[in-house]
C-alpha cells in the first residue's frame, strides 16, 4: 500500500481528496490512517511534518513507514467514500523557507570558506546548522550572511530533478546522498546541489531573507550556527525591537548606549551589594555579642537560643558560626520558621563536648527532616508537624541527654 506522494507533484498544493486504505491503531494506541495519496509531508530530512485535518479531523503527526505514509488524527477515522485533506499552510510554507535557507546558507559556507554543514536542526522557532570547524570570525558570518542575501534577491530559481545513482557524477553535490534508488536532487543552479527529499519553494526569492543570529562552539570541533529565514526573519525582529524598546524606557537611555548603560547600573549594584553584605555582616557581629550576653549559663557551659521567622539560612549559620567564635563554653540552638517548613542551626565552641551532626539528626524526625554536618555546626530542616518552640524544647531536651552521658 504505497502511498503516492503528492506533496512531490506540486509542494503549493493546500487541500487534496483521497482514498482510504486502511484505519488502524499503532503500537501504543494512536489512530492512524494510510490514503491512497497525500499532500501531507511526513516527518524526513531534517524537516518536521505537515499538520492540518482530514475530513475536519485533526492530523498531528505525519510518519512514512515502509512507503506507507501514517496520518495520525485525534480520534478514530469514520468510513467514507472520500477524504478530504486541508494543509495547515503556514507552518508548510514556514517550514519550506527554513529547509530552502538552511541549504543556501550550508551552500554559502562551504563555498566561500570550505566550512562543510554536518547536521540541520529545525526547530519551531529559531534553525541551527553545525558546521566542521573549530573557531568563526565575526567578518566570515557577515560575509555569508550577505551572500546569502544576494542569492535570495536574485530569485535564482529552486529546481526539482529525480535522478539515478549513474547521473550523480553530473551533478557537484556537497555530500554523499543516503539512498541508491529514487535519488531526488535539489538544485539552485551554479551555487547548490543537495539530495533532499523536502519541500522547497520554486525559487529563493521566496525565502525572503535569512539572518544569522549567533553562534557557538560545539564538542568536536564544530561550531553551532543558529539563523532564522522568512517571516521568522520579521518575527525575530519584532520581538527583539520590543525587548529594546522596553529596556530604553526601564535604563532611560537611548539604543546606542544601552550596553553601557547596563554595564555602569550592574558595577554600580555589584557596589550595592558588597556594601549590603559589609552591613549585614556588621549587624550579625552585633547580634553575636547580644546573644553572648543573654546567653542562659548551665552547669557545663552557656546556651545561646533563638526563633527567627523568615530568616535565610546563610545568615542563620553565619550568626552561629560567629557566636561560637566569639565565646568559649557556648552552645548555639537557632530555629527559623518559614511557611510551613522549620529549619535549625546547631553550633558550639571548641570547648564543648557535644556531636552537632548527632544532635540534629537525633532531633530531626520529630519535623520529619533532614540534615546534618560536621561535630562543630550542623543544619537541617523538615515540615512544621510541631511548633518551633516546641522544637526547641526537643533540642534543649537532645542536648541536655548529651550532657548527662
Amino acid at each position: 500500500m504505497v502511498t503516492e506522494k503528492l506533496y512531490y507533484q506540486d509542494r503549493y498544493m493546500r487541500s487534496f481528496t483521497a482514498r482510504l486504505q486502511k484505519s488502524d491503531r499503532d503500537e501504543k494506541g494512536h489512530f492512524y490512517v494510510i490514503l491512497n495519496q497525500t499532500a501531507f509531508y511526513p516527518t524526513g530530512g531534517g524537516q518536521p511534518h505537515d499538520t492540518g485535518t482530514l475530513n475536519g479531523v485533526n492530523v498531528y503527526d505525519v510518519v512514512e513507514i515502509d512507503g506507507e505514509v501514517r496520518h495520525y488524527i485525534e480520534e478514530p477515522a469514520e468510513i467514507h467514500e472520500a477524504y478530504i485533506g486541508e494543509i495547515d499552510w503556514n507552518r508548510r510554507f514556514d517550514h519550506m523557507q527554513q529547509h530552502t535557507g538552511q541549504h543556501i546558507l550550508s551552500a554559502a559556507f562551504e563555498e566561500e570558506f570550505n566550512y562543510k554543514t554536518v547536521s540541520f536542526h529545525l526547530g519551531a522557532e529559531i534553525c541551527s546548522i553545525d558546521l566542521e570547524v573549530e573557531s568563526l570570525p565575526d567578518e566570515e558570518t557577515a560575509h555569508v550572511e550577505k551572500t546569502v542575501n544576494n542569492i535570495i534577491m536574485e530569485n535564482r530559481p529552486v529546481e526539482t530533478r529525480w535522478v539515478s545513482k549513474e547521473e550523480l557524477s553530473n551533478f557537484s553535490l556537497r555530500k554523499e546522498v543516503s539512498v541508491v534508488d529514487n535519488i531526488r536532487l535539489v538544485i539552485i543552479p551554479n551555487f547548490d546541489y543537495n539530495g533532499c527529499g523536502g519541500t522547497h519553494p520554486d525559487s529563493t526569492g521566496q525565502v525572503s531573507s535569512i539572518k544569522i543570529l549567533h553562534w557557538e562552539k560545539q564538542k568536536k570541533k564544530k561550531i553551532r550556527v543558529y539563523f532564522v529565514s522568512g517571516m521568522r526573519v520579521l518575527k525575530q525582529l519584532d520581538e527583539k525591537h520590543k525587548v529594546i524598546q522596553e529596556l530604553t524606557n526601564t535604563l532611560n537611555s537611548p539604543q546606542q548606549d544601552l550596553n553601557e548603560t547596563a554595564i555602569r547600573n550592574l558595577r554600580l549594584n555589584q557596589g550595592l551589594e558588597k556594601k549590603v553584605n559589609e552591613l549585614n555582616m556588621e549587624m550579625i557581629e552585633y547580634e553575636a555579642e547580644s546573644y553572648i550576653e543573654q546567653a542562659e549559663s548551665q552547669i557545663n557551659w552557656k546556651i545561646a537560643k533563638a526563633i527567627f521567622y523568615d530568616r535565610p539560612m546563610p545568615e542563620l549559620q553565619q550568626l552561629a558560626k560567629r557566636i561560637t567564635a566569639k565565646s568559649d563554653g557556648i552552645l548555639v540552638l537557632l530555629i527559623n520558621e518559614k511557611g510551613d517548613k522549620l529549619q535549625l542551626v546547631c553550633s558550639r565552641s571548641n570547648d564543648v563536648v557535644i556531636n552537632m551532626n548527632d544532635l540534629v539528626k537525633n532531633t530531626l524526625p520529630v519535623i520529619d527532616g533532614k540534615g546534618g554536618g560536621s561535630d562543630s555546626i550542623a543544619q537541617g530542616g523538615g515540615d512544621r508537624l510541631i511548633s518551633a518552640e516546641e522544637l526547641m524544647m526537643e533540642l534543649m531536651n537532645q542536648a541536655a541527654g548529651f550532657k548527662n552521658e
